[in-house]
């Protein structure tokens, strides 16, 4: 069974996502539709198809087509959890650094299921939060872990392994994957990354130093977050562009490589480098 998860906010009247699926029943696979981030009353889909859940019938599925843009690829991806069902995108977004194909490339999308997909396997974050010597979340993010002030500047020491890497004050720290390289990581000045690498990119987020930068660390290392000096100004996290939970004076945030893995699926019709060049100039 192939799962089909369109963005009903981008895909008006599932125009493009009732294409695709009348391709993949014509070529004979199952489908099943799986809307994303519309409620119950706002699904609106044609009285002959049931609207599902991807959390509900992922492990039971093949593949996992989307339809949207990254932020939509990232809501399946969250909802698919730790099951590794190849997710391919097609690109209704601003960007699509995570989709593989655009709505006139559908002629590819059969062949592609039915052997052609080119996976990547990306690498996730475990994220937990010691509050008070107790852990109060534990989650994981495929693109970001971010720490981020309610329009406060925040202060925060940032370490690694227990080394100390930074104190700083400002409107926040991303710790991203590589995945999450061409988010909001790039956006506040950190580097690209290829996406198959395996890497925990640090980003301060309008530090108030004017020589801290980014950093780029290995896979295997554990990095901790003190966040200092709340008081009344409030901070958030937030993973995968969700906010989870608002921090409190002396949390710490901890981040390391998770065990579990996303399954990113394209098909070989552009390399990430053609990718970056044609979408950033």
């Amino acid at each position: 069974m192939i799962a089909i998860c369109p963005n009903p906010f981008r895909d008006i009247n599932y125009r493009i996502t009732l294409d695709i699926k009348a391709r993949l029943e014509s070529a004979g696979f199952k489908t099943c539709m799986c809307p994303l981030f519309a409620e119950e009353n706002e699904v609106n889909l044609p009285e002959n198809i049931q609207a599902r859940t991807l959390s509900e019938v992922g492990s039971g599925c093949e593949a996992v087509i989307v339809i949207g843009g990254d932020g939509t690829v990232l809501a399946a991806a969250r909802q698919l959890h730790n099951i590794p069902v190849p997710i391919l995108g097609v690109n209704l977004g601003t960007k699509g650094f995570m989709t593989a194909l655009e709505p006139d490339e559908l002629d590819r999308l059969v062949p592609a299921v039915s052997g052609g997909m080119r996976l990547s396997r990306r690498m996730k974050l475990d994220v937990s939060v010691i509050r008070g010597g107790e852990c109060v979340l534990r989650d994981s993010a495929l693109n970001d872990a971010v720490m981020h002030g309610y329009g406060d500047c925040i202060k925060m020491t940032v370490f690694c392994n227990g080394d100390r890497i930074s104190s700083f004050s400002g409107d926040g720290l991303i710790l991203s994957t590589p995945t999450g390289s061409t988010g909001y990581s790039m956006s506040a000045g950190g580097p690209i990354v290829e996406p198959d690498a395996e890497n925990i990119i640090i980003s301060p987020i309008c530090p108030h130093v004017m020589g801290l930068r980014s950093y780029v660390l290995g896979p295997d290392r554990t990095v901790s977050v003190e966040m200092q000096k709340l008081h009344g100004r409030k901070a958030y996290l937030s993973l995968d562009g969700n906010s989870v939970l608002d921090l409190a004076n002396e949390d710490i945030v901890l981040v390391k490589r998770s065990e579990s893995y996303t399954l990113m699926a394209d098909v070989g019709l552009r390399s990430f480098y053609e990718t970056t060049y044609e979408k950033l100039r």
